[in-house]
């Protein structure tokens, strides 16, 4: 069994009931979910739009392989109506990014793990930091809560009030 560190972002819709949703179609089809940060209202990362994201950062547990994986994950997404386009960054109902696959490091065409931007993106870092400040980034040799010191984003990232009374 694999630990698996995934981001869930939506910035369109009811936003909480599709991140909601795709954690139980996770749970259902690829493993249980063992820990999940709060969820924070962020700023839009790569691109203009006024709609902000809400994101939130979930460990599994996990017997499929990392590529298994991504296409469960791609599945998903698609059915709770994500639309790609050619745009790497805009707005979207969901979407599901591998972090970390145990301390796997991958690099090919359709699958990088670590994922290649995390400790750039102040909205990965903050959540990631509550469920798991000590956890090593495989390629870089430092904890989580050292990246998040260390990260240059200006990007505004707050708990969500949904997060309130928790």
């Amino acid at each position: 069994m694999s630990n698996v560190f995934l981001l869930l972002g939506s910035n369109i819709g009811d936003r909480v009931a599709l991140i909601n949703n795709a954690i139980d179609l996770i749970e259902n089809k690829t493993g249980k979910v063992l820990k999940s940060s709060l969820f924070y209202e962020t700023e839009p990362w790569g691109f203009s739009d006024s709609k902000s994201f809400l994101n939130k950062v979930i460990i599994i547990n996990t017997n499929l392989t990392p590529k298994v994986l991504l296409t469960e994950l791609l599945k998903i997404e698609l059915m709770l109506g994500r639309e790609r386009n050619q745009m790497q960054y805009s707005s979207r109902k969901i979407d599901i990014d591998i972090l970390f696959f145990n301390d796997f490091i991958i690099n090919e065409e359709l699958l990088i793990i670590p994922h290649p931007r995390l400790h750039l993106r102040m909205f990965t870092l903050i959540p990631l930091a509550e469920i798991a400040p000590s956890f090593i980034h495989p390629l870089f040799k430092k904890d989580i809560h050292t990246l998040l010191s260390e990260c240059k984003d200006t990007g505004k990232v707050k708990p969500y009030s949904i997060n309130i009374g928790i």
